[in-house]
């Protein structure tokens, strides 16, 4: 049975409805995820119809935050694990290792150890972030199993205004539940066409406590984070750019990094030292102003992930792939493009220990087209090849080689001004995956027979009808995700995620509203699965709602609003999980002044878990075992910032 009955719900739902009333100017950081999807040069397009794009609002909340501020505002997006060095990702309920992820062009995804993130990234140095859920084009990239997510870094022409040259913000917060205190630095600069930027980024802080009083041990705030971006762009539109960031936290964490604790067992620690670097290098070619048939786009670049824990093993595993991307793209008209090229990566897991040193290794090649077309007035077609060619090498020495092809399409048609119906195929070539290199040594070594593993394949359908009547747009989709030969700890296993989502925004003078709500299930071989089962590929997460609203107050420099984040009861677990999820109401606040006379500062403050909910997110693993104490989320955190530019 369904819950949602919270007073503090109900209440900013309450409050929602009389902001709706008040008297307000246009405001300058929006809700609407138009404004950022406009950076998507594909936006618009047929395969582009069930991407969720995160908004300016979102993206400036998130700056001193982590990703789980990032994606609060969007339902189909759940991050669970409370602590950067922790969050897992899942759209539409599937781990985001099996998405193609890029940041600035260049393949992520390193398959970390599994009790923390392969995709930690620092929200602060981004200027864009879309999920591309289910169907992704072929110009993806390889391994779009379940889509493609996509994060883009600032320029320098995002912090500076028009007609400066030198400038940058200052940005500080405090949290009190945790005492967390962080800075971040910008500057950036340019000169006849060349362009600088760097960024710096610390958080420090004590261990924070739940919503029930107690404190998280190995919670602490600890993470510095760094970019460097340098470019050239000549007065024809040729831009080369450079960048390079790393994100690092070391720090005692609980021993099982995304558990809150274990019952029974082996005895182990409460906290043990976790030691993380992640590092993404890039270098790219594109021409700003190309509109012809000669467009062409060259990425380069490396990504690695590094988990070294000293005790008890002194274990050290890393992961990295080094990608290459170059692309054409034929424009045939204002609307039509066809977009061809070949993209590579070397991926690698490593183990070392006392004596040890343990890899998997894979090379992939592959070519690619993707056609984007709008061959009469309302509707729009999208469709792509690409095949792949991938030899896989294990820890034994043991190599195959296994080759593919992979299709979708898309199609969008506006039935009317205001009634658009969409859907979407795909069946991609996944090839072998690269296990997590912590499990290289588990005895008998390895676990698996690499003679029975199988390349994997991915099917995706997604069906969905938008409707838009001035600042009111809903929508809605189904969808279904398979996976045929997932690589499992010890041998392949089918999974399937599938679902609908539905959503609404509506904007108006100076404020604007989104409701999203997402309903889906994962199996593993046919059965309903728990969160051990799915591990890696997907999670039970059933109904999650988010809600957002904000509003100018008048011409005062005030900005008011607030957030409701929702898990329903969820009650399909299988017969190896004791327990059902039980649903959670979160209710977060907060105000927001720009003084009119000083249009540079922005103070805010901001009241997360305003009711001190005692709860684990949705998405963190484990709830629905009585031996797993879940990673329960911070309890009422009243944070204070300041942005200043200069």
């Amino acid at each position: 049975m369904t819950r949602f009955n919270s007073a503090g719900a109900r209440g900013l739902l309450c409050a929602s409805v009389s902001l709706f009333a008040l008297p307000a100017l246009a405001q300058d950081i929006s809700l609407d995820p138009i404004l950022v999807a406009q950076q998507d040069e594909q936006a618009g397009a047929a395969d582009r119809a069930t991407t969720q794009y995160v908004s300016q609002a979102e993206l400036e909340r998130a700056r001193t935050g982590d990703l789980k501020d990032l994606f609060a505002g969007i339902a189909s997006v759940s991050v669970g694990g409370a602590m950067p060095i922790a969050q897992k990702i899942f759209v539409n309920g599937v781990d985001m290792l099996n998405l193609r992820v890029t940041l600035d062009g260049v393949a992520q995804n390193n398959r970390a150890f599994h009790h923390v993130s392969a995709n930690a990234i620092d929200p602060g140095l981004l200027k864009a972030a879309r999920a591309d859920a289910g169907v992704a084009a072929a110009d993806a990239g390889p391994h779009a199993m379940a889509g493609s997510v996509v994060f883009e870094t600032v320029d320098a022409g995002d912090i500076l205004a028009d007609g400066q040259n030198i400038g940058g913000n200052l940005r500080l917060s405090y949290a009190d539940n945790g005492k967390t205190l962080t800075g971040a630095l910008t500057a950036a600069g340019r000169h006849e066409g060349f362009e600088w930027l760097g960024y710096l980024k610390s958080a420090q802080g004590d261990d924070y406590q739940a919503g029930a009083g107690n404190t998280i041990q190995g919670s602490r705030a600890d993470l510095q984070s760094g970019l460097v971006k340098l470019a050239y762009e000549s007065d024809q539109g040729d831009r080369i750019e450079f960048s390079a960031q790393q994100l690092r936290d070391k720090a005692l964490r609980p021993y099982r990094a995304n558990f809150g604790g274990t019952i029974g067992g082996r005895p182990t620690p409460a906290t043990r030292v976790y030691d993380t670097t992640r590092t993404s290098v890039s270098l790219s070619y594109e021409n700003t102003q190309a509109t012809g048939l000669w467009d062409p786009k060259l990425v380069i670049g490396f990504s690695e992930s590094e988990v070294n824990v000293p005790d008890p093993y002194s274990s050290e595993g890393t992961s990295g792939t080094t990608s290459l991307t170059l692309q054409n793209t034929f424009n045939l008209s204002e609307r039509d493009t066809v977009t061809v090229g070949l993209d590579a990566y070397r991926r690698n897991g490593l183990y070392e220990g006392p004596g040890l040193r343990l890899e998997e290794k894979s090379r992939n090649i592959g070519v690619f087209a993707q056609a984007r077309l709008e061959p009469v007035e309302r509707l729009k077609l999208s469709f792509g090849l690409r095949a792949d060619r991938q030899t896989f090498t294990g820890v034994t020495g043991w190599q195959d080689t296994n080759s593919g092809l992979s299709g979708n399409a898309s199609v969008s048609y506006g039935v009317t001004d205001a009634l658009t119906l969409r859907a979407g195929v795909s069946s991609v070539f996944g090839g072998i995956d690269i296990e997590d290199n912590y499990t290289f040594d588990r005895a008998p070594r390895p676990l698996w027979s690499y003679a029975t593993l199988k390349p994997s394949r991915s099917e995706n359908i997604v069906a969905g009808v938008d409707w838009t009547d001035g600042r009111l747009t809903l929508g809605g989709e189904v969808f279904q995700t398979k996976i045929d030969n997932a690589r499992g700890a010890e041998d392949n296993f089918d999974f399937e995620s599938r679902g609908f989502n539905l959503g609404g925004t509506y904007g108006w003078g100076g404020g604007f509203a989104r409701l999203t709500y997402s309903n889906s299930k994962v199996t593993v071989n046919g059965t309903a699965s728990s969160s051990y089962d799915a591990q890696d590929f997907g999670a039970p997460l059933g109904q999650v709602l988010a809600f957002e609203v904000q509003q100018e107050v008048g011409a005062s420099g005030w900005t008011l609003g607030g957030s409701l984040d929702v898990a329903f009861d969820y009650n399909t677990v299988p017969a190896d999980a004791q327990n059902s999820l039980k649903g959670y109401e979160v209710v977060n606040v907060f105000a927001e002044y720009v003084p009119p006379r000083m249009q540079n500062l922005r103070l805010r403050a901001e009241v997360t878990n305003l009711f001190d909910t005692d709860f684990a997110d949705r998405a963190t693993y484990g709830a629905d075992f009585n031996t797993v104490i879940p990673l329960r989320e911070p309890g009422r955190t009243v944070t204070l910032s300041l942005v200043s530019k200069f």
